[in-house]
Parts: structure tokens; C-alpha cells; sequence
């Protein structure tokens, strides 16, 4: 095993180590302070694979600008036991199982369809996926299709939330 892929493994087990304490944190700030260090965790998994433009990206954007924000949301909604709506064990159990059927068939995927890094790497050096003008060209080349699926996903999320900030 190289140290590449002993970083990887490492980084790896931090990152997912931080999602879960994201979601299983009773506070909602200590919740967005492990959704930074799971931000500055993918920033280390984008060194690893040579692709510095987008750890620095994901640093300034996501664990800066973003998470800033959600920060000063989070204080600013003074959220506690009182305000916090009831969920029903039903809907809990519904979740988990959809949320464990959403890893289960993208891990099937992965292993099934070889994983998008070999048809990355068939179309760019590996010395080259972290360039800008390669990046581009395999944004909207190749991964035109899951890039607007992605936009898709993040337009709704924007719209979920702006249904569930509305005031009744």
C-alpha cells in the first residue's frame, strides 16, 4: 500500500467520522463544526488525487463562505428543545432505511460500473485532472449529464429550504 493510499484511507475514515457526528450531534453548532472539518477532509482527499485548484475551492468556498453562513444562521435561529419540531419514530425508521437504500445502490453502482476514476483517467492523465482548462472540458464534456443532475438536486434543496424557513 502506497502512502497515497494510506492518506486516502485516513482522510477517509476522518471524513466520514465528521458526517456522522454531523448528523448525530444534538447541538446544532458542533453540527457545523464537524460539517468543516468534513469540508477541510474532501479538500485533503482533492490533494491527494493532485487536484489542488479544487481542495483550494473547496476551502475558500465550502469551509469559508459557506459554512460561515450556516454558522451565523444557526445562532441567529436560537434553536432549543421547545422550538424543535416532533418526528415520529415511523418517519425516523423510514429515513434510515431510504438514506441506507441511497448508499446501498451507490455503492452497487461503483462496484458494478468500475467507478468514474477509470473513465476519468481514460480520457486525462492523472498528472492533469486537477488543471482548470481540464476540468472544464470534463465538466462539460463528459460529466454533463451528472453535473446537471447535481444542479438539479441543489435547486430543489434550495427550494426545501426556503419552504421549510417560511413563516406559517
Amino acid at each position: 500500500m502506497s502512502l497515497n493510499q494510506i492518506a486516502f484511507v485516513i482522510i477517509s475514515v476522518l471524513a466520514l467520522f465528521g458526517a456522522i457526528m454531523v448528523v448525530a450531534s444534538r447541538r446544532p453548532v458542533y453540527s457545523v463544526l464537524f460539517l468543516i472539518l468534513t469540508f477541510f477532509c474532501i479538500a485533503a482527499h482533492f490533494i491527494v488525487l493532485n487536484a489542488e485548484f479544487l481542495a483550494v475551492v473547496q476551502v475558500i468556498v465550502y469551509a469559508g463562505a459557506v459554512m460561515v453562513l450556516f454558522l451565523f444562521v444557526v445562532m441567529l435561529l436560537n434553536l432549543n428543545k421547545e422550538s424543535e419540531p416532533r418526528i415520529s419514530a415511523t418517519l425516523k425508521v423510514a429515513a434510515a432505511l431510504s438514506g441506507g437504500l441511497l448508499f446501498l445502490s451507490t455503492v452497487a453502482g461503483v462496484v458494478k460500473g468500475g467507478g468514474f476514476a477509470e473513465v476519468a483517467e481514460a480520457a486525462y492523465p492523472f498528472t492533469q485532472i486537477g488543471y482548470v482548462d481540464y476540468l472544464g472540458k470534463a465538466l462539460f464534456n463528459e460529466f454533463l449529464i451528472p453535473f446537471e443532475i447535481v444542479s438539479v438536486l441543489f435547486l430543489s434543496a434550495m427550494v426545501g429550504a426556503v419552504v421549510l424557513g417560511r413563516k406559517d
